[in-house]
């Protein structure tokens, strides 16, 4: 997309039913839809290019990253409508101190709420925009996913961040007794609940999912799958479709669920990277032609330890202490896809894939 997109009339409105929606049908319900539609659009883009074809519609890039289902649109939007519904007293009242960060739910019908869903999906739409047609080399989704949580928070009246300096990495309260035995005090949010109750305030975002060790294990053995899916089919995208689609699984509040699509993402684009082939768009054959397969495991290895650790920080840093939701594995994706970047930008890698570059 180019800078005039940023005020295309039809674009927005796009985007603004699109974040809408997210908030109508649940922002991770929405991002599950979004994951099954890059598995469809990615098995349809190989079967094309394996006949020699060139694929007339980026059914992935179109509709799973754009303002239909793309998570800087939907999803962002329904994070966003679930804090504002939180904050007018909308959702059901069940002792919780967390319901801001229920990205699981759907919000049905509201107009207010469909508003606000809608209008942080233009501002995620509208970061996105901007960072691709910049060529700011990060990845312009999970950007705009980041950016519109900051900015629902700082325009819902929430806290950015929600603990004093000293305390970011501090998960002892959830530790002791599975998060009932503390209370933070110093200068974080308070938990009291609508019965005036204190509630734990460390809210871990997974809490089966944060221990270092673990994430990191988590990480190599997502990151070996998706380099070997990478290498297999030529698509940085179809292990992060295949991990984002399991999470219609937890939406049905099936326990222990792993979340992992930030493991997955640069794991594949890495080894899809260091093979040259640009675009993203998958490439039967190019990746297992120019990379051995032991090179592309032990990155792909590494890169989803680096993503698993990265959302580990982030969620400790902006989400453990807060009250709504920023997603930590978009945070990790800002990161890892811009480490990327700044190997292909020195050289390193031959391309970036789908990240851009200057």
């Amino acid at each position: 997309m180019t800078l005039a997109d940023l005020a295309a009339v039809e674009l927005l409105a796009a985007a603004f039913a699109g974040g809408a929606f997210g908030a109508a049908a649940g922002a991770l319900p929405s991002f599950s839809l979004a994951g099954l539609v890059v598995v469809v659009g990615e098995l349809y883009a190989m079967g094309v290019r394996s006949l020699g074809g060139a694929v007339p519609v980026d059914v992935t890039g179109g509709v799973a990253f754009g303002a239909v289902l793309g998570p800087h649109v939907a999803f962002g939007g329904g994070a966003a409508a679930v804090a504002y519904a939180a904050r007018r007293g909308y959702l059901d009242s069940t002792g919780e101190a967390h319901d801001p960060k229920d990205v699981t739910r759907g919000l049905g019908s509201r107009p207010d709420v469909l508003a606000v869903g809608g209008a942080f999906g233009v501002v995620g739409y509208w970061v996105a925009t901007l960072a691709g047609s910049l060529s700011i080399p990060v990845d312009p989704v999970a950007l705009g996913v980041v950016v519109s949580a900051l900015a629902h928070r700082v325009a819902l009246g929430y806290s950015v961040v929600g603990a004093s300096e000293g305390r970011l990495f501090d998960m002892s309260p959830f530790d002791s007794e599975r998060g009932d035995a503390a209370v933070e005090t110093d200068g974080g949010r308070d938990g009291a609940t609508d019965d005036g109750s204190l509630g734990p305030t460390v809210d871990p975002w997974l809490p089966y999912q944060y221990r270092w060790g673990e994430v990191a294990a988590l990480g190599a053995v997502v990151g070996v799958l998706s380099a070997y899916t990478a290498y297999l089919t030529g698509s940085a995208f179809l292990a992060f479709g295949i991990t984002v689609s399991v999470l219609f699984l937890l939406c049905a509040g099936v326990a222990d669920i792993p979340v992992t699509h930030h493991m997955a993402l640069p794991a594949s684009t890495v080894v899809v990277a260091l093979a040259g082939v640009s675009g993203g768009a998958p490439a039967p054959g190019a990746v297992a032609g120019a990379v051995p397969l032991g090179v592309a495991l032990a990155l792909g290895g590494a890169f989803g330890v680096l993503g698993g650790l990265v959302g580990e920080v982030a969620q400790r840093v902006f989400y453990a202490h807060a009250e709504t939701h920023l997603d930590p594995p978009a945070a990790s994706i800002v990161v890892t896809s811009g480490a990327i970047g700044a190997l292909a930008i020195a050289g390193v890698l031959p391309a970036a894939a789908w990240v851009p570059t200057p």
